[in-house]
């Protein structure tokens, strides 16, 4: 008897509970890279019945939704809104619980952008300053 399990069937079998999958992708949703959730989330579907399953309640293609989570995907809101649907759950915001930013202390007065067709006034001297034509005067 081996003394250990493999990870993917421990794992399958925890996010199997409801609150064990909740917590894992509230978990996979702190993270940084945008991808972790996704993998959070392909986990989560394959322990609670698999892609075939989670595609048809949500109405889904199974294809596209294998596609939306696989690594490379890049699944829509509408997608993941389907998807987390299907799993009985949603996604939602809420504040961070660190101060905002401070606004920058540089001066972001306005500038004057000229009318249309209006020309511009020239700076140096002609001899320097490129044509229209990009031909020198």
């Amino acid at each position: 008897m081996p003394r250990s399990a493999p990870y993917d069937d421990l794992l399958m079998e925890m996010l199997k509970d409801e609150e064990r999958a909740l917590a894992y992708l509230n978990a996979a949703l702190d993270e940084q890279d945008p991808r972790v959730f996704l993998i959070a989330l392909r986990n989560v579907t394959q322990a609670q019945g698999g892609i075939a399953k989670v595609a048809a309640h949500s109405g889904l293609n199974r294809e596209s939704l294998y596609r939306a989570l696989s690594n490379r995907g890049n699944p829509s809101v509408q997608t993941l809104a389907a998807v987390l649907g299907a799993l009985g759950t949603r996604l939602s915001v809420a504040r961070l619980n660190c101060p905002a930013p401070a606004p920058s202390r540089k001066s972001a007065a306005p500038t004057a952008t000229p009318a249309r067709g209006a020309k511009r006034a020239r700076t140096g001297s002609p001899a320097r300053t490129p044509a229209r034509n990009s031909r020198w005067r």
